[in-house]
């Protein structure tokens, strides 16, 4: 399992029409190869900026099927607007569960 966070900045005032665009490509995320869960979180601390967490069954799932796919052209069409700065993009895999 691997775990895409993405870090979106957000431009000021747009933050309704960015959730709601979010909101519009949730289908796109689970009809995606490998995709097996998709949240958004709002940083309390910079509220322009929020994180895109989304568990992929390997990184090539995210990586080559869903970045090579229209539906990924998809989600930048809906969202790519509200972007302040290009997304930081990391993955990550669960290296210790404590509880």
């Amino acid at each position: 399992m691997i775990t895409e966070i993405a870090e979106l900045s957000i431009k000021p005032d747009s933050h309704d029409a960015f959730l709601a665009a979010v909101k519009e490509a949730v289908p796109l995320f689970k009809r995606a190869k490998g995709c097996t869960a998709m949240k958004l979180e709002r940083l309390t601390e910079r509220p322009d900026v929020y994180h895109l967490v989304i568990s992929w069954e390997t990184l090539e799932n995210h990586t080559v099927d869903f970045r090579g796919s229209d539906d990924f052209q998809a989600w930048r069409g809906l969202v790519g607007g509200f972007f302040a700065e290009p997304p930081r993009v990391e993955h990550s895999a669960t290296a210790l569960v404590g509880f």
